[in-house]
């Protein structure tokens, strides 16, 4: 059975930081690509982050370069997202994401909370 289980979300003021995690099982994670997506109320999904099956290669919203940082552990089957720097406009539900790059196939975790406010 695949799972994403994010964790790591809550409340924080503006400026400060989060670490978001993302344990996944049941696929071969290491042959996936991992990415965050979120979604503020009334807004589309939108990329935030992604990471390469070996990490040798991120990319980033540009609303997040610089504050954000996406990593990964292959041997913990889990993706990291860092955020720092945080503002409101930050907040969302941030969602997990893997990505088979050969064939397209995509599995979604539930969603983690994120609120940034004074």
């Amino acid at each position: 059975q695949v799972q994403l289980v994010e964790s790591g979300g809550g409340l924080v003021q503006p400026g400060g930081s989060l670490r978001l995690s993302c344990a996944a099982s049941g696929f071969p994670f290491s042959s996936y690509a991992m990415s965050w997506y979120r979604q503020a109320p009334g807004k589309e999904r939108e990329l935030v982050a992604a990471i390469t099956t070996t990490g040798s290669t991120t990319n980033y919203a540009d609303s997040v370069k610089g504050r954000f940082t996406i990593s990964r552990d292959n041997a913990k089957n889990t993706v990291y997202l860092q955020m720092d720097s945080l503002k409101p406009e930050d907040a969302a539900v941030y969602y997990c994401n893997a990505r088979h790059p050969a064939i397209g196939r995509r599995y979604w975790g539930q969603g983690t909370q994120v609120t940034v406010s004074s």
